[in-house]
């Protein structure tokens, strides 16, 4: 058993950040899955734009599909649906095993629409009639707006990724939201027992922000507080979790057969090349989360790894941390919001790039 597969033995999934037609054709995919456990797959605009300018199995499907008169937006829908189809079929077997607690595909809906919540309704229904598959999560952002339409896609049955969280509030929202979906569910006659979503918590980009205003304060205590303010937020949302899915709020739904929204660890590849690899892996591992690992990131871990239950340990420590940092003026709430904004303008840029690409 190597590094990774042990960390699935701890209650944790580990799912692909990445999705290419590379990956689905030379094995790589499957292989992952047979010797990693890896049991999902994660994708995003950045992750196919790469797909299409690195993979060289879109060339002709992409030739063909420009002589014809679908647009920039229907070529790509045309060139990255099979792939989503591909990578779900592949993992059917995890997802039947699981009971459909695990086994998921994600693909996230056109980044324009993330603060209108009717048209990310439309745009996460028809994607999903699209690719037809049960292990498909839609991506949706975590928004004020998408937020409300992830509240509408529960009620309907539909499974969401609630995507671009970066802080505790964010957080505790998607989940209130996603019961208030899950209880008009059962409220109409719909069943809840096959209804699944993520909340996708980003990591790294929240260290790197809170990293440069604690350089800008300068002082000896805030030095010694970079590269801290993820992993403590992370455990603290962790125990957000335990208080919702494990307690009165959620009781009713658990009746009913529902499943708690899981925690989903984002972002867990490092940027600052002074930290360890498995800055966001090795301290967060628990039952009942998922952890989305860029291929560099896996490669470590099955390397390197040594995993432990390490998540609900030192919530205290973490919370001292989060106090400090608001001592020294640093907002993660604050911090939440503008990185949420600069993520949507981000994945917007790269949807913008990829469709240049079939245009």
């Amino acid at each position: 058993m190597n590094a990774a597969q042990h960390v699935t033995t701890l209650g944790q999934s580990l799912w692909l950040d990445n999705l290419s037609r590379s990956l689905l054709r030379d094995g790589t995919l499957a292989g992952l899955i047979a010797e990693s456990g890896v049991s999902g797959v994660t994708s995003n605009p950045s992750i196919f734009q790469n797909a299409l300018a690195g993979s060289p199995y879109y060339a002709d499907d992409l030739a063909r599909l420009k002589a014809g008169e679908l647009d920039a937006e229907q070529r790509y829908e045309a060139l990255v649906i099979p792939d989503i189809q591909a990578a779900c079929d592949l993992l059917l077997p995890t997802y039947e095993a699981s009971g459909g607690n695990d086994g998921y595909v994600s693909l996230e809906v056109a980044p324009r629409w993330a603060y209108d919540a009717a048209h990310t309704v439309k745009e996460a229904q028809r994607l999903s009639a699209a690719v037809d598959r049960r292990n498909l999560l839609v991506k949706v952002p975590g928004t004020p707006e998408g937020l409300n339409a992830f509240e509408a896609l529960t009620t309907l049955g539909i499974n969401v990724n609630v995507t671009l969280l970066f802080s505790i509030a964010q957080t505790r929202a998607v989940f209130d939201a996603y019961i208030r979906g899950l209880t008009a569910r059962a409220a109409a006659g719909g069943d809840v027992r096959r209804s699944k979503a993520v909340a996708s918590l980003f990591l790294s980009r929240v260290d790197t922000l809170v990293d440069k205003q604690l350089a800008a304060i300068g002082t000896q205590e805030a030095l010694s507080l970079r590269g801290r303010a993820a992993v403590a937020m992370a455990k603290l949302a962790y125990q957000a979790y335990l208080q919702t899915f494990h307690g009165e709020a959620f009781a009713a739904l658990a009746q009913q057969g529902a499943t708690p929204q899981y925690l989903l660890w984002a972002s867990t590849g490092v940027k600052n090349p002074d930290y360890p690899d498995l800055l966001y892996v090795e301290p967060l591992i628990g039952g009942e989360t998922i952890n989305t690992l860029p291929d560099k990131t896996l490669a470590a871990l099955v390397e390197h790894g040594k995993p432990a239950l390490t998540l609900a340990a030192g919530a205290d420590e973490a919370a001292a941390q989060l106090a400090a940092l608001a001592h020294l003026g640093v907002s993660m709430d604050t911090v939440g919001e503008r990185l949420q904004v600069d993520g949507v303008d981000s994945f917007e840029a790269s949807f913008t790039q990829l469709l240049e690409q079939t245009a």
